[in-house]
Parts: structure tokens; sequence; C-alpha cells
């Protein structure tokens, strides 16, 4: 079953193309890692399946819905989230707003909904500061907070947008351990510069620079990421594959 389905996608920029023709089918149960360089129209993308950028051209279904209403499929999280460190809201409450989705506008938080709380901050480790002001945490603890309240949606498909950025390395990896759990029921797309890390997670992987190039494989040839990032690129096995460019000139 196709989840996401995108077709002949394009999207502009004050005249500037972000996405050239895009077109991608994620599968259900897909972990699908995006790769590609700084502005290469990543997250346009992700916001375009979410339905909160409207191509100028192509076509978009999620679940077969327009994005609009398939985004209740979705869990989400941003690469980041400027907050007032003054702002006082706490953790738990953050998570809970996960919830907001599966409640009637006016029915209060049931026992299950603190329940799922309760767990998703136990997944991610924060359980222990559920109390605390967003406001007072590191930029890393605050991503760990953003995943656990997309993870309270109940997902069928997430998406994230760089979800390792300001995390440390045991907690990268317990991520990534977690996310790999995780698709056994949820369908999961994610964008990384971490070519290396992912491609020992992820099933298929996908190059963006404003054109996609995806085969549904796993694997990423020089070919792939030299039309991607428009620059000779060796990649190299020792431990966990890895990239090394090759010497080039500008233009």
């Amino acid at each position: 079953m196709d989840v996401i389905r995108v077709k002949d996608v394009w999207v502009s920029y004050h005249g500037i193309h972000a996405l050239e023709g895009v077109s991608l089918t994620v599968r259900e149960k897909d972990f699908l890692g995006i790769i590609g360089p700084n502005g290469g129209g990543k997250t346009t993308l992700l916001r375009v399946i979410l339905g909160l950028v409207k191509p100028e051209r192509g076509h978009v279904e999620i679940m077969g819905h327009p994005p609009e209403e398939g985004r209740r499929f979705i869990g989400y999280v941003p690469q980041s989230v400027q907050l007032d460190q003054f702002f006082p809201i706490r953790v738990w409450d953050v998570v809970m707003m996960g919830r907001l989705g599966k409640r009637s506008l006016f029915k209060g938080y049931d026992q299950h909904d603190k329940e799922m709380t309760a767990s998703c901050l136990q997944k991610v480790e924060m359980e222990d500061l559920k109390d605390r002001r967003m406001g007072e945490l590191s930029w890393g603890q605050r991503q760990r907070v953003l995943i656990a309240r997309a993870l309270a949606h109940e997902p069928q498909i997430l998406l994230l947008d760089e979800p390792t950025a300001s995390l440390d390395t045991r907690f990268e990896v317990s991520l990534y351990e977690l996310l790999k759990e995780l698709n056994k029921e949820v369908t999961i797309v994610m964008v990384s510069h971490d070519i290396g890390v992912i491609s020992a997670y992820v099933k298929t992987i996908a190059c963006l620079n404003r054109r996609l190039i995806y085969h549904h494989s796993k694997e990423i040839t020089p070919q792939m990421l030299q039309e991607a990032y428009q620059c000779p690129v060796d990649l190299i096995a020792h431990g966990l594959p890895h990239r090394v460019l090759e010497e080039h000139r500008e233009g």
C-alpha cells in the first residue's frame, strides 16, 4: 500500500525553484531517509506532504487524501523550534498536546491520554524532566520532547526533519534504535545529513537537490550523490559506511 504519493511537484520561492518535478511514492512501513545539501528542498518537501506549502504544480496524496486532510495521520518533528525561555509551559504539557487531535473540541484529557504521554516521555528518556519548563531545556532535550509529542499523536506516518540535530551521540544511537522499533508499526520519512548512520537503519534512501533521485532502494551510489551534491563523492566502508568528498573545483 502506498501511504504517500507525490507526483511532478514544483515549488518556487520568489521565482527560485525549491522543488523541480519531484515525484515520490512511499510504501506502508517503509523507512525512507532523504539526504541532500542545505537548501536542496528537503524541508520544503516535508511541508508539501503536510499541506503547509501548496505546490504551484503537481499532485499530493496522503493515505488517499489531500494533504490538508491526510495530515491527521502524520506525526511531525520539525528541525528546530524557537521558544521564549520564560514561557511557562511544561514538558508534560507539550507532549500532551500531541493528544489534541485524538479528542473532540470540548472534551478533556482522559487516563489513556495521560498514559500515552507518560509512555512517550519514557521512550525518549525525558520522564524525569516532565515538570521542567521547556525554556529551561537544552536544544537536545527540546528535540526529545518534540519527538515524544509526535509519538503521542499515535501517527501512521512519522516525518522527522534532522531529528538528531543538537543531540549527544548516546541519545542519537538510542533514537535510531527507537525509530527502528517504531518502524514495525509506523511509516517513517526522515531528513538527515548523516549519510553513514542512516544507511545502517533506513530501508530506502533518496537524494534531493531540487530534483529527487530515488530508486526504492537502500543503495547509495557515487552517481546518486554526485548528482545531488553536484561534486564528486566516494563512499567507503569503515565500520559504518560514510562519505569522503574528493578534491574538486567549484563551478
